[in-house]
């Protein structure tokens, strides 16, 4: 890991247009498509495994709208996927990083101090080329940097067109950000890495003073690209009282990760009804929360009444204001969540929401015997 603070000083610039897609190593590849469709709303729209000549993985694409997963599953005790989800579960493999130059990228970074995973390789098909390259970064999570201007093909080359179930929208649009959990004092190492490593700059902080509660507390900073269409929130813990959620998450998952996903919505209300219907659950909020909120947050266009009774939280600052809310837990280990945001001009992280969205994740903590 790097850990020099000093600027980018090359002439050389890394494009990057945004998140590529996020893969997924789970235990069962098809099932776990099954649920993203179902639950979530995201159609598959390609497939590599054994059908298509890929002997040890079995590999789905699901997407909506702008945001693509990719579930994989190794077929055998000795691939990298199988023995990811050993040590994790299931899990956010690779948040794969869309570019104009994948060697540059890997060049780039490699030089700056990332670790390469995977030098940069041209794959080919009938529909063009696509290079990749991949760098490691906290835990055993990667980049992997996507050149496909010359490709039109449905996913990457090796995937074939695939269908799935017939499921409606759920009205998710791209992916807002990334959010990595890090452990006791290493924030500071990893956004020094991305500063001087990929070129980001801090978008937003937030000490233990912002997010905490009686019993626990942490650390966050929000580091973008210079176009900041990718922003990933690192967080570790700060001391508490009590275990906090970062502490609980670095000892399921057993190393630091992606702890949530953050999606976009154009109606917020819309979508946390089909998810609700399709059988998501979110975190709860008390009744206490309402009672105040407009004179925290001003005006809003939204039905607070309705905003109660699906637990949707609100936030602002001085370019309007936001709503969020959070699932529960994915997994059956207590590691990745989903966030579903609607934004009104506001480009905050819901600090205004932090001590009630702590609390209620103590609630779950303290059920599960965490706290």
């Amino acid at each position: 890991m790097a850990t020099s603070t000093a600027p980018v000083t090359t002439s050389e610039t890394m494009v990057l247009n945004g998140i590529d897609h996020l893969e997924f190593y789970v235990g069962n590849a098809k099932q776990a498509a099954y649920y993203y469709q179902k639950a979530f709303g995201f159609q598959i729209v390609a497939y590599a495994g054994p059908e298509t000549g890929v002997r040890d993985r079995a590999s789905y694409v699901l997407q909506q709208n702008k945001i693509r997963f990719v579930l994989t599953t190794g077929l055998g005790a000795e691939h990298a996927a199988q023995r990811h989800v050993v040590a994790h579960g299931d899990g956010v493999k690779d948040v794969a990083l869309w570019v104009e130059d994948a060697a540059l990228a890997h060049r780039l970074t490699t030089s700056r101090g990332a670790r390469s995973v995977l030098a940069p390789e041209t794959r080919k098909d009938e529909h063009g080329s696509v290079v990749v390259a991949s760098v490691a970064t906290y835990g055993d999570t990667i980049h992997t940097f996507v050149e496909r201007k010359d490709y039109r093909g449905v996913f990457l080359p090796g995937y074939q067109p695939r269908q799935g179930l017939a499921v409606e929208s759920t009205g998710l649009e791209y992916v807002d950000h990334v959010v990595g959990n890090v452990g006791w004092d290493q924030m500071t190492s990893w956004v020094d890495f991305y500063r001087s490593v990929f070129g980001f700059h801090q978008f937003a902080n937030f000490d233990d003073k912002d997010i905490s509660t009686e019993f626990s507390a942490l650390r966050s900073v929000v580091v973008a690209n210079d176009n900041e269409r990718v922003k990933f929130p690192i967080n570790e813990p700060a001391k508490g009282k009590k275990k906090s959620q970062i502490e609980e998450y670095i000892d399921a998952y057993g190393s630091p990760g992606v702890q949530h996903i953050a999606l976009i919505t154009r109606d917020i209300v819309g979508t946390v009804e089909r998810l609700k219907a399709n059988g998501i659950e979110f975190l709860n909020t008390p009744h206490s929360y309402y009672e105040t909120l407009l004179e925290r947050t001003g005006p809003i266009e939204e039905d607070l009444t309705e905003l109660e009774r699906l637990g949707i939280l609100v936030d602002q600052d001085e370019k309007g204001y936001m709503l969020q809310i959070f699932t529960k837990p994915l997994e059956d280990r207590p590691t990745l969540f989903v966030e579903i945001i609607q934004r009104r001009g506001s480009e905050s992280f819901g600090k205004g929401n932090f001590k009630a969205l702590f609390e209620s994740i103590e609630r779950e903590q303290a059920l599960r015997g965490n706290l």
